[in-house]
């Protein structure tokens, strides 16, 4: 099952390095590095599964044989630290976009000119 989740994180990752490396619209690369993003925390959600794996909460009737059991929650935070960074990253990304597009009048990546005319 643990495959399963690698190589979708992974598919993500590379529909989401297309999307960057394709497309020349502002909203669509971030869409695409919200892609990768994605994929990227579900790898690390991935690589921390245990199978059959139990809370990291140690109790009293907790014994030692059961430690190797719990699954690790440093991966767990990772990932829950990794969406909140990435939620404001890319409501900043969005306000810059916004600002690009006024002074532009395009959300195209292509140069322009001293008017802010495509070229």
């Amino acid at each position: 099952m643990t495959k399963i989740f690698i190589l979708s994180s992974l598919s993500l990752v590379f529909v989401g390095l297309y999307g960057v490396l394709t497309r020349k619209n502002i909203v669509k690369i971030l869409i695409a590095l919200n892609i990768i993003e994605t994929g990227i925390n579900m790898l690390l959600v991935a690589f921390g599964y245990v199978e059959g794996g139990i809370t990291p909460i140690l109790q009293s009737d907790l014994s030692i044989a059961n430690l190797d059991k719990m699954v690790d929650p440093v991966p767990q935070a990772l990932v829950l630290t990794s969406i909140v960074i990435g939620l404001g990253t890319t409501a900043f990304a969005l306000s810059l976009a916004m600002r690009y597009k006024d002074t532009h009048n395009s959300i195209s990546i292509r140069a322009t000119d001293e008017e802010g005319v495509n070229v």
